[in-house]
């Protein structure tokens, strides 16, 4: 611990021109031991240049999307401490350090920035009400581990950095990191660091109802993935009770005439209850099978060596 460790910012980036070059400075001043390395993800503007300029190693992304910038960066840049932060100014770059040390000192896989703002033209309108439902969503799921799943700004270990299987594409991508961190039982810390409005120029890239829509399809598809039996169970449930809806009434008919008068209803109810039945049974088996995954990555996480030395 009495070494500097080597530190890798990595800044995902699309038409940040009028912002980059200030978020480079900012970083170098927060981190000078640091390289920070700018992803041009396919951007229309001059982005990379104003980025190179800055002293940023700048790397080239052309599928676009936020998760396929962060993915290429885990992939291609070495370290052992990764620092992730979005390039539209609106992060406070002076809690790198605080977070980078928090990580190292408590011996964490994953340090998270909760954006605590003073403005409330910080927000969109709708991205905080936002960001709050879909955390507590994932806490109920997941656990009450974190305040702020969308946050774009957090410090990771090589270990993790090295072991997590990335399939996000867009904004989603914090999501997948956060619940991946919740269902290995890793140990993750949140940090509170100011949230300021974008500078003027900036756009913000996020789109509220397309993105939020996405990110909620990604927290059905991880619920899907990583907690099968509770899914599927809710699905058979559901059919169950769907089926003794339309059941009851057949039964107390039959109870009284002893005839079947809804034959077509009766075998609709049947087919409804043993798709329950075959729903719990997918939950069962998935949940045999999820359990082996979860298994396989936390290997992988203890695997990694937390030194790109080794």
């Amino acid at each position: 611990m009495t070494s500097e460790p080597t530190v890798a910012v990595l800044v995902p980036c699309f038409n940040e021109a009028s912002t980059i070059a200030q978020v480079v400075a900012g970083l170098r001043v927060a981190l000078p031991f640091a390289t920070i390395y700018a992803c041009d993800n396919n951007s229309s503007d001059d982005t990379a240049e104003c980025a190179r300029r800055a002293g940023a190693v700048v790397l080239s992304e052309p599928r676009q999307g936020k998760g396929n910038a962060v993915r290429t960066m885990f992939a291609s840049i070495e370290a052992e401490v990764y620092v992730l932060i979005d390039g539209d100014g609106t992060y406070h770059s002076a809690s790198a350090p605080l977070m980078v040390n928090l990580l190292r000192e408590q011996k964490l896989a994953m340090v998270v920035a909760r954006r605590v703002h003073s403005e409330t033209s910080a927000y969109a309108a709708g991205h905080l009400w936002g960001n709050r439902l879909f955390t507590d969503v994932v806490a109920r799921l997941f656990g009450a581990t974190f305040t702020d799943i969308l946050s774009g700004y957090r410090v990771f270990s090589r270990k993790f950095v090295k072991s997590f299987p990335s399939f996000s594409e867009g904004f989603e991508i914090e999501t997948e990191l956060t619940v991946h961190a919740l269902t290995l039982r890793l140990p993750v810390r949140e940090l509170p660091s100011a949230y300021a409005p974008r500078p003027a120029g900036s756009v913000s890239k996020l789109h509220k109802y397309r993105d939020g829509y996405r990110i909620l399809l990604r927290i059905l598809s991880l619920v899907q993935n990583e907690r099968p039996l509770a899914f599927f169970s809710a699905i058979g449930l559901a059919l169950f009770a769907i089926a003794i809806g339309l059941a009851w009434p057949i039964v107390l008919t039959f109870m009284e005439t002893h005839k079947v008068p809804r034959f077509p209803t009766a075998i609709l109810a049947t087919g409804i209850a043993v798709s329950g039945f075959i729903s719990l049974a997918c939950g069962l088996i998935l949940d045999n099978v999820s359990r082996g995954r979860r298994e396989a990555k936390l290997l992988a996480y203890l695997a990694t060596s937390a030194s790109i030395s080794a």
